[in-house]
């Protein structure tokens, strides 16, 4: 039987840890200990989800109750970018379109990547860990030469805000994106609070009000439209509407982009020029996705090779042969649902997490995945060189948005730009 850790629920959620136990106590959720630390079934937890009234429709598309179901946020206009998926702006300089874009939380750069794949230029971003910086420079302005200011530090303080507004100056910008972190919502009484001293969501609010971007895109992990009983999304799409953009919002799954990795992310979409707002068609069909061994094959019998982050973890025989003994779909430590996990080699990989992204198991070799290996199932193109000692890649890679999903979401902001300047 497959269990969840507290900390895993709340990452598939969107509750606090703190709350998951409050449910646990009240038997609201069904919990066993096992060697003295609760763990969830797979069963538990969807009865959980269900009692919650948390349904999900066809694409991802939460339904809470009537009034959400006609709000013309959830009613989504898919745009087919089938016929421009071979454009590739990262490889190819002629196919960029001119679109400018900053990335606020820019991580390594996985979302600007994909942006820039789609033919959006960047021109600013912003970061707080030094590694992830390392990384953006060295990939977008060392190799691909971006004339861009990347901002390092705490996007909540004045100074960093300030230096982004003068870097930006008076260019327009076409769109801001970012991936801000959720855990600071709470409720005070009716209302949906996001408490500055442990939330950026009220930080990005800022910056797109003070820049005023023509289309604003924001990720967030899937458990972020359940979260206050869906009242936090309620809350950014009226949060927004009061600045002037009108979104649109629906869960998109990385998979249906040619990723290799089965991986949710809730998108809003949204734009201040009475236009569409377009999300990304899928392109492809379950039986059609993309093998986590089709992603890695060509790594199998490479030599070790840091210099593209292809860095072996050493291990004793005892645990080789542990590792080689793992069946396909399930993880070396049974209490653990997706951690030392050995993925299907035919198949879509699970999650990548930043938490334990060293411990996802090779389906065909006794030992674990390279960094270099799970950027590749993240769809990041084979020159893109992560910086920092192995742990900090690893969380880089775990943190980042698929590149490829990130290509699909351009293309079908693109769409909408584009009918603009018609």
């Amino acid at each position: 039987m497959q269990y969840y850790t507290i900390q895993e629920i709340s990452q598939k959620s969107g509750k606090s840890q703190k709350t998951i136990r409050r449910h646990i106590a009240a038997k609201k959720l069904k919990a066993e200990k096992i060697q003295n630390r609760y763990r969830i079934s797979k069963q538990a937890y969807e009865e959980w989800i269900k009692e919650a009234a948390f349904q999900e429709e066809d694409k991802g598309v939460f339904t809470k109750n009537i009034e959400t179901e006609t709000n013309d946020s959830y009613n989504i206009n898919w745009a087919d970018i089938s016929k421009v998926w071979d454009k590739d702006g990262w490889k190819n300089v002629n196919e960029r379109n001119g679109y400018k874009f900053v990335d606020l939380f820019s991580g390594a750069g996985g979302l600007s990547c994909g942006l820039v794949m789609a033919g959006f230029t960047p021109v600013a971003s912003v970061e707080i860990m030094p590694e992830a910086v390392q990384t953006y420079k060295y990939n977008f302005i060392d190799k691909k030469g971006f004339k861009e200011e990347v901002e390092t530090g705490d996007i909540r303080t004045k100074e960093i805000k300030q230096q982004l507004y003068e870097t930006i100056g008076d260019q327009h910008i076409d769109l801001i994106v970012g991936g801000f972190p959720c855990q600071g919502f709470s409720m005070a009484g009716n209302r949906v609070v996001a408490d500055p001293r442990n939330s950026l969501y009220l930080e990005m609010l800022e910056i797109v009000k003070h820049i005023k971007p023509d289309y604003v895109v924001m990720e967030n992990v899937e458990g972020l439209r359940s979260m206050l009983d869906g009242k936090v999304e309620t809350q950014i799409i009226n949060d927004y509407k009061e600045i002037g953009y009108e979104i649109n919002v629906t869960t998109l799954n990385a998979a249906d982009y040619g990723v290799a990795q089965q991986r949710k992310r809730v998108i809003f979409i949204g734009n201040r020029i009475g236009n569409k707002n377009y999300h990304p068609k899928p392109l492809y069909e379950p039986q059609d996705y993309k093998t986590l061994g089709s992603a890695i094959y060509r790594f199998m019998n490479m030599d070790e090779d840091k210099s593209i982050n292809h860095i072996f973890t050493k291990h004793t025989e005892e645990m080789k042969q542990r590792l080689a003994d793992v069946p396909e779909g399930e993880s070396l430590f049974k209490n653990y649902s997706d951690s030392w996990k050995k993925s299907p080699w035919d198949r879509p990989s699970c999650t990548i997490k930043e938490n334990h992204g060293a411990v996802n198991i090779h389906p065909r070799l006794p030992r674990v995945l390279t960094p270099r290996e799970i950027a590749a199932i993240q769809s990041f193109p084979d020159d893109f060189i992560f910086e920092g000692a192995k742990k900090w890649q690893l969380v880089q890679i775990g943190n980042a948005v698929p590149p490829l999903l990130g290509k699909a979401i351009g293309l079908a902001v693109e769409k909408g730009l584009d009918e603009r300047n018609r």
